[in-house]
């Protein structure tokens, strides 16, 4: 059972950058996506970045070219990069994985994956 643990959210002010991290433990080898998801207050999850254990990456169009998902996999974290944060970029933020063999399959679609943290909060003040 693969478990999940998000970290790095807070308050950030416009314009400013934040790292989030998800510690993922009892991976038992094999390729995989991961992915990152974000829910603002009174809208449903959205996904935000994806990443392949072949490295292949895949983003939003409102995070595109701000965010970047990266993981590493000696510490067995995922991390993704947040850069020139908006008010709009405000929301919990979750990750999110599942096995998968090929890259193709990573998706923004919150059903199919297996394996979910518990969220970290990210505030973006203007």
């Amino acid at each position: 059972q693969v478990q999940l643990v998000e970290s790095g959210g807070g308050s950030v002010q416009a314009g400013g950058s934040a790292t989030l991290s998800c510690a993922a433990s009892g991976y038992t080898g094999g390729r995989y996506c991961m992915a990152w998801f974000r829910q603002a207050p009174g809208k449903g999850r959205e996904g935000v970045a994806n990443i392949h254990s072949d490295g292949t990456t895949s983003y939003s169009d409102s995070v595109k070219g701000r965010f970047t998902i990266s993981d590493d996999n000696a510490k067995n974290t995922l991390y993704l990069r947040m850069s020139g944060l908006k008010p709009e970029d405000t929301a919990t933020y979750y990750c999110a994985a599942r096995y998968a063999i090929l890259a193709f399959s990573c998706t923004f679609r919150t059903a199919w994956y297996n394996y979910w943290g518990q969220g970290t909060q990210v505030t973006v003040s203007s």
